[in-house]
């Protein structure tokens, strides 16, 4: 990216962060959900699971719940990028000196500051709830880096979804399939707990290695090859993402 586009991606990120800062409520709403899910499953449901650890249950399904967390906000990407594309916005940029793939990249940085704000958020009821890890700085720093990559795989996704919708439930409807699918994971019960068709799936799909890799680091113990495949799930899902993204974004310019 050229400082031209750099300067112009500055800018747009700056009008999309103001329309953030005047309407708040996307951010509470996205950690809305998963704070709800913690205290269901940690004050209800968290004493009936054996997962095998003498962790509390609280440090076991977080990292789930931090996938949540972000599935859940990429939504308003798709639906804030179709209302943009709606409104004439696009139109209104191709006629002015600005880089094109600003646009984009304005609305994937705004999910990426705003995501991670609702992720410390819930990181900070966790720990309020009873989450405790004696994890190095190096480990946060692992762990962070995560997020942001398994944030930006799905944000392109979302500007996959917002480029192509119709209408503005359907621009913020494909994040229900990314939201469910921790459920179908190591997120909550140890896969050797399912049935077989469904723990191959859960021990097969990208959310699995995931969590896997950040809970190993808060726990302090080794991650194994599981980091190897998550970096690997999330590298190919963010460039193929990307790829489709830039590509329909070409044609809805042209």
């Amino acid at each position: 990216m050229t400082t031209y586009a750099l300067g112009d991606t500055r800018v747009l990120t700056g009008r999309s962060l103001r329309h953030i800062l005047r309407s708040p409520d996307t951010i509470i709403t996205t950690a809305v959900t998963p704070i709800a899910l913690m205290l269901l499953f940690v004050y209800v449901l968290g004493g009936a699971i054996n997962t095998g650890s003498d962790e509390p249950y609280i440090n076991y399904m977080l990292p789930g719940i931090l996938l949540i967390t972000i599935a859940s906000g990429v939504a308003y990407t798709a639906y804030r990028l179709f209302l943009d594309l709606q409104g004439g916005i696009f139109e209104r940029f191709q006629s002015m000196p600005i880089a094109r793939s600003s646009v984009l990249w304005a609305h994937v940085l705004t999910s990426l500051v705003a995501n991670m704000v609702s992720v410390a958020i819930v990181i900070g009821v966790a720990v309020i709830m009873g989450f405790r890890t004696g994890a190095s700085v190096g480990a946060w720093l692992a762990v962070a880096g995560i997020l942001v990559l398994f944030t930006l795989a799905l944000t392109w996704l979302a500007v996959i979804a917002g480029l192509s919708a119709k209408t503005v439930d359907g621009a913020s409807a494909f994040s229900y399939p990314l939201i469910f699918l921790p459920f179908i994971s190591s997120a909550f019960v140890p896969t050797d707990s399912m049935p077989a068709p469904v723990a191959w799936f859960a021990e097969n799909q990208p959310v699995t290695s995931i969590v896997n890799t950040i809970r190993a680091l808060f726990a302090e113990q080794p991650v194994g090859s599981d980091i190897w495949i998550a970096l690997a799930w999330l590298v190919g899902i963010l460039v193929v993402a990307y790829g489709f993204a830039i590509a329909i974004y070409r044609r809805k310019i042209s």
